[in-house]
Formats: structure tokens, C-alpha cells, sequence
């Protein structure tokens, strides 16, 4: 089997992803503002892996899931701007966890300042989640800026990966949409490569520019002010 990378077609051994897609879980050292964050707001938050739908204020009709959030800009924004759908978010990075839970509660208001009804996070892998979800519950699905392993040896931990299709239609409604958007020629040659083998989902070219109604992500900016060009996919589940 043949794969794209950064230097041109390559004879690759797509091997199944490994127990885990992420690398590390921390960075510098958190304060105690971000010690605090964790402990007494994020419990708040938490999806129920017993019991995903009956985690939030409200019982949703619709469900969105957002892979490796990052910052959290594009949850939070995804999270206001439609206060009747649920979205389960997801993020392993303890700094970018904080930096999200920090946006929705004051200083001092970590265990009592109120949180959004339609948002729940799910600190772990996402396809530990993934196996916990019922058939065709998910309306949308995000992953924005993955983190791109670029070296051939890492593409089993891309999240955009052949095994991992399967797992995601059996999520997704029919017609439900799936969001991809990344920066890296590495990865964008990677996902039109792995999308184009596939029958789950109608796979149409990327945008150049960000679509409407697709929020900014600190990520993005940084890409654009590096002159990188994002690509930024819509593939619906057939």
C-alpha cells in the first residue's frame, strides 16, 4: 500500500494505530490557578461515560464531537452559538484543559460559577469515547489542527487513519457531516490520500479559506502568520 508524504509518494506499512495517538498529556509545570481548574471545574464538566446523552443540563436531540479541542476556542464558540446542541469535546493536554476552563469561570468561582448546560469534556482519548457512543448519535464531528505526526514511522497515530473510518461512520448519522481542517502539506496529502480509498463518506476537495461558520482556532492564526495555508475538508457520512 502507497501513502503520501513530504517527499513524495512512499512505499509505506500502514500498521494499526497504537494503544494511544497522543504524546505527552502535560507541559510546564501548571499553577496553582490551573491545579485548582482541574480539581474543583472540570468534575462539573465531565461526559458520563455511563451515560454520555444524560451528562448534560438537558436532554440534547442533537449531539456534536469535537476531537483534541486545543485551546478551546472553537468549542467554546461552537458551545454559544448553539445552546440546543450538546457537544462532547475532547482534549488530553492539561494546559489546554485549563486554558478552556478558564474562559468559563472567575478566579474564585471554580466549584460555584455557573457552566454551560450544553458542554461536557472527555480528558482522554477520544477513541476510548468513540467506543463508548451508540450507533448513529453524532450530528457533527470536528478535528481541527490535529497534531500531524509528520514522519512516515508516526502515521499510525494520525486520527485520520483507514482503521479508524469504520469506528466513525458507525457514530455518525447518515448525512451527518465530519469537519477536517490542518495546516501541514504532510497531513493534507495524507487525509485526500486516505479519503479518496474510502465508501463511508462523500469526499468533495478541500476549502482554501475557512468556511463560514467554522470558528478560528488560536492554531489557525498561527499557521496563517507562519504563511502556512490550511485546507479545510466537509465529508459527509453516506
Amino acid at each position: 500500500m502507497t501513502g503520501p508524504e513530504a517527499d513524495g509518494p512512499t512505499r509505506l506499512s500502514i500498521k494499526p494505530p497504537p494503544d494511544r495517538l497522543y504524546g505527552r498529556a502535560r507541559g510546564h509545570k501548571l499553577r496553582p490557578r490551573q491545579d485548582k481548574l482541574l480539581a474543583e471545574t472540570l468534575p462539573r464538566l465531565l461526559a458520563n461515560p455511563g451515560d454520555l446523552l444524560g451528562s448534560f443540563g438537558f436532554r440534547p436531540s442533537t449531539l456534536c464531537l469535537e476531537v483534541g479541542f486545543g485551546g478551546g476556542e472553537h468549542a467554546l464558540a461552537q458551545s454559544a452559538a448553539f445552546p440546543g446542541t450538546g457537544l462532547i469535546a475532547c482534549e488530553v493536554f492539561e494546559n489546554g484543559i485549563c486554558s478552556l476552563l478558564s474562559r468559563l469561570v472567575e478566579e474564585g468561582g471554580e466549584a460555584t460559577d455557573p457552566l454551560p448546560a450544553n458542554l461536557r469534556l472527555w480528558p482522554d482519548d477520544a477513541r476510548v469515547l468513540l467506543g463508548k457512543l451508540p450507533d448513529a448519535c453524532l450530528d457533527r464531528l470536528f478535528l481541527l489542527f490535529p497534531d500531524p505526526w509528520p514522519k512516515a514511522r508516526h502515521a499510525k497515530r494520525r486520527f485520520v487513519h483507514p482503521d479508524m473510518l469504520a469506528p466513525l461512520a458507525r457514530v455518525l448519522k447518515p448525512g451527518a457531516t465530519w469537519r477536517v481542517a490542518t495546516d501541514d502539506p504532510t497531513y493534507q496529502a495524507w487525509v485526500a490520500w486516505v479519503m479518496a480509498a474510502q465508501t463511508l463518506f462523500e469526499a468533495t476537495p478541500p476549502a482554501r479559506e475557512r468556511p463560514a461558520g467554522w470558528p478560528p482556532t488560536r492554531y489557525e492564526a498561527k499557521a496563517l502568520r507562519a504563511g502556512r495555508t490550511p485546507q479545510y475538508w466537509t465529508f459527509r457520512r453516506r
